[in-house]
């Protein structure tokens, strides 16, 4: 009854969703700035009659919102991004993931009188770069939540079991002393040669390190003319790795490569581990399954991840260390498009991203009442969720 409550509801309204989506695609503000799309979605709730605080943690554009109808039960926190990323818009779906996440809550809202426990919207700001949800865990919003929620628009596949990587931002600078390139190059240490020592030392490397595992950078400075020796060079390194131990082991492995480079060279180098990380992420199978059935049930078909996929890096890994929690994928559109470029940008506003926007929506809120109403349900989420291993 209540799962066909929320599916009108979110059929009655997904044109509004629908409008919501497209304005906040239509708009993309990065990292930090979402201000239009966290008002608007503020707004939304606040007419639902959440009781809406923005600008939480620390963070301008992050949302804690609580409906107002509460009883005994579970806490229950869906999740929606809304960053887009520099240059190349709402590349990453996010425009989908926050209004899912909206009306989930919304459908949820109107029936929630009727059901136990607390329902809660938590706008998360920042994936792309700082990582909200970290700020948000320690904090301590997480505290007394008993289940975490969210949905990824994806390429080809629909599914909730796929992992999430743990990832460390590493910046490597190196000083050497400029001189003329032709007139006396022997005069100048080059520190240009140093980051691509370290380049060098990284792709030697590899073969070392196991295939699941990423280390890829770029040089974000290399000097300032050809007929000056470079002075200074800098380089940025993302590190990740299936779980938090093996990410550390690997920042010490990238940290040898630079120190190698700095002795052959003559360079001085400065090694900055970026805090805070990404954490590996925990699906927990149990709410994935749940989540599976419902999706199921309003005919929209899983379809597995095709062999050999890597595996990208999110703050819900963060998330998922502290509560149970589940990150699904739905396709938006076919698997020869990939995340983060213009043609997913382009799908991100597309028909059949909103029809998947619109079953997140639905899946999501019967998810939730299913752990909403029935306490065994509840207590195998947290029985899998105590005996978690990565």
């Amino acid at each position: 009854m209540w799962k066909d409550k929320v599916r009108i509801y979110i059929e009655d309204n997904q044109k509004r969703l629908i409008d919501i989506s497209k304005e906040i695609h239509a708009n993309p503000e990065v990292a930090n700035e979402e201000v239009k799309a966290s008002r608007l979605l503020a707004d939304e709730l606040e007419k639902a009659g959440f009781k809406v605080d923005l600008g939480i943690a620390g963070l301008d554009t992050a949302i804690m919102a609580v409906h107002p109808d509460q009883s005994d039960g579970p806490t229950i926190a869906i999740l929606g991004e809304y960053d887009a990323l520099p240059g190349i818009g709402h590349a990453c779906g996010h425009n989908l993931i926050a209004t899912s996440a909206l009306g989930a809550c919304l459908a949820l809202g109107s029936i929630k009188k009727d059901i136990p426990g607390k329902l809660i919207f938590m706008g998360t700001p920042a994936e792309e770069a700082i990582g909200g949800k970290i700020a948000m865990v320690e904090k301590g919003l997480f505290k007394d939540v008993d289940a975490a929620m969210m949905f990824h628009p994806s390429a080809g596949y629909t599914m909730t079991g796929r992992r999430g990587l743990a990832l460390t931002e590493v910046i490597i600078e190196f000083t050497g002393k400029a001189s003329h390139a032709s007139g006396s190059p022997e005069k100048g240490i080059n520190a240009l040669d140093a980051v691509i020592q370290t380049f060098n030392g990284i792709n030697a490397l590899r073969q070392h390190i196991s295939s699941d595992a990423r280390i890829h950078g770029v040089i974000t400075h290399g000097g300032v003319k050809p007929n000056i020796v470079p002075d200074y060079a800098a380089a940025e390194f993302y590190v990740r790795a299936p779980t938090d131990s093996y990410c550390s082991e690997l920042v010490k492995k990238l940290e040898n490569c630079a120190i190698g480079a700095a002795s052959s060279t003559g360079a001085t180098l400065k090694y900055t581990v970026v805090e805070p990380s990404y954490q590996a992420r925990i699906m927990n199978k149990t709410m994935g399954n749940l989540f599976e059935n419902n999706l199921s049930a309003i005919g929209e078909p899983l379809i597995p991840l095709p062999p050999g996929s890597g595996a990208g890096s999110s703050d819900i890994g963060n998330v998922s260390q502290v509560v149970p929690t589940i990150h699904p994928y739905i396709s938006i559109c076919d698997d020869s498009i990939a995340g983060h470029s213009i043609e997913f940008e382009r799908a991100s506003a597309s028909e059949r991203a909103h029809e998947a926007m619109l079953n997140a929506a639905m899946a999501l809120a019967m998810t939730a009442i299913d752990l909403f109403t029935d306490p065994q349900l509840m207590d195998q989420v947290n029985e899998e969720f105590r005996g978690r291993t990565l």
